[in-house]
């Protein structure tokens, strides 16, 4: 799967040196024995809500018992985010702050939090505290007893104005059909990860909504349980109506990586025979017309029947063509994900 270069980072944590991408997967996986649970909080202009969350999180998690570490991404802030993340770390080490340089969206930010994370749980959630840390145990505990591997939040009471509910509803009904993954609410950012399923799934552009998907494709088990959701407080949304239609890209390219990345031919192929088959049937129509001695200089039918047939050749040609890309770039490992294995 292709990945967008990863964004410039500036890291608030001593003897810690930015990855150079996740190939030291080996390594990863011995240091994130140490701690239980990583906190990614992605943020942009958060500034009077970090300090806040941090002590939240901290009370929660120290609470259970466990270890974990708790690690701000800021995405190109404009105001004193940083800052107050630093004034949260030198009350508490376990905060950590990763500094993109400038904003490169929720996806590349949690793909750098993902690259930093050392916990064998990670936990995302947004960072204007309308996801409540409390929650945090019943994601834990869903991922043991329910044998998950990925659970999403679901803010079925979400507190939120009537313009961002209802396109949000809408958008997930769609994508809950298309995508054939019985969630409610894919756009909800409060979500538990085993590590193994960031070990296996690269995010770009605008994919992360779609992790659940594309999680699911691979095999792992993905489960939901319902999240208090409270009002924003502070600072105003960052998010605005073209992220629908941004998402309803997204899913058409989410379902083509997942499904027909391997076999495009599958895909193009079709597309290609229907037209192909649609001009060849309507040529033979009008050459069987044209032996019973009818004129075909003025039958626009017949322009039509020619381009169809032309433009299934060429769909045909690239699903060809795409085809032997997938050839010579096929690596077995990305045609299944092994969950256990006995020697």
């Amino acid at each position: 799967m292709s990945t967008t270069p990863a964004p410039a980072i500036a890291i608030d944590d001593p003897g810690v040196s930015a990855p150079a991408s996740r190939r030291q997967g080996d390594d990863a996986a011995q240091t994130s024995a140490a701690l239980d649970v990583s906190v990614l909080v992605p943020v942009l202009d958060e500034e009077e809500t970090v300090e806040e969350l941090s002590r939240q999180v901290a009370e929660v998690l120290d609470g259970m018992g466990l270890s974990f570490e708790l690690i701000f991404v800021d995405d190109g802030s404009r105001d004193a985010t940083p800052q107050r993340v630093k004034a949260a770390r030198e009350k508490d080490p376990r905060v950590k702050l990763v500094w993109l340089r400038r904003n490169f969206g929720k996806a590349a930010a949690l793909s750098a939090g993902f690259d930093f994370c050392k916990g064998r749980v990670v936990i995302t959630m947004d960072g204007d505290l309308q996801d409540d840390p409390k929650e945090i145990p019943r994601f834990l505990e869903a991922l043991e007893e329910g044998d998950l591997d990925l659970v999403s939040g679901w803010k079925r009471r979400r507190q939120d104005p009537i313009s961002k509910t209802w396109p949000s509803k809408l958008f997930n009904r769609v994508t809950r059909l298309l995508a054939q993954v019985d969630l409610h609410d894919f756009n909800c950012g409060f979500k538990a990860y085993r590590r193994e399923v960031l070990e296996q799934i690269d995010i770009y552009g605008e994919l992360h909504r779609y992790i659940p998907v594309l999680a699911s494709r691979r095999g792992f088990r993905v489960g939901e349980i319902q999240v208090e959701h409270h009002p924003r407080r502070h600072g105003i949304s960052k998010y605005g109506w073209d992220r629908f239609y941004k998402g309803l890209l997204d899913l058409i390219t989410v379902l083509f990586i997942t499904k027909y990345t391997r076999r495009p031919l599958h895909l193009f192929g079709a597309i290609g025979l229907l037209f192909l088959g649609s001009g060849l049937g309507i040529n033979s129509y009008l050459a069987i017309r044209w032996i019973g001695g009818a004129s075909l200089s003025n039958r626009p039918l017949l322009l039509a029947g020619v381009l169809l047939m032309l433009m299934g050749i060429q769909v045909l040609t690239t699903g060809l063509l795409g085809e032997m890309i997938t050839f010579k770039n096929f690596r077995s490992s990305d045609s299944y994900s092994i969950k256990e294995s006995s020697e």
